[in-house]
């Protein structure tokens, strides 16, 4: 059993909500490095459908605006958020609503001084849930 795989059965076991978001984690992890420009990609797709202020909370030191599940389907479309239901488990409407509690800090974590960077989110998994934004 890998270092994830283990990290998400332990986290299903004590908080079934937060064993949600476990099980998306590595599935969302799996579809930004699949994404055509990573990270950066996503980032840009963000800003392309306006939500660029958003996005930007999350990159910047500060508070992390929300958004919405519906926002967020509307950026990713039913491709990216089938897939990702597919992938963990979850039905689409919970993809939707625990990806707009973890995609702002996942990002967050993943771009330390406003650079991206995946793997720093892999270095920071532990964090990634219930973290308290720095800044």
């Amino acid at each position: 059993m890998g270092l994830l795989t283990s990290i998400v059965s332990a986290m299903g076991e004590r908080n079934p909500e937060l064993g949600a978001q476990a099980r998306l984690l590595p599935a969302l992890i799996e579809q930004v490095n699949r994404y055509p420009g990573g990270l950066s990609g996503l980032i840009r797709k963000f800003q392309e459908a306006g939500l660029g202020g958003v996005v930007a909370s999350w990159i910047r030191e500060g508070r992390n605006e929300p958004i919405s599940p519906d926002q967020l389907h509307a950026v990713l479309g039913d491709e990216i958020v089938n897939g990702l239901a597919r992938s963990s488990g979850l039905d689409a409407g919970a993809v939707l609503a625990n990806l707009s509690i973890m995609l702002p800090s996942l990002v967050d974590q993943a771009t330390p001084d406003g650079e991206a960077g995946l793997l720093r989110v892999l270095g920071g998994v532990t964090g990634l849930f219930g973290a308290q934004k720095r800044g």
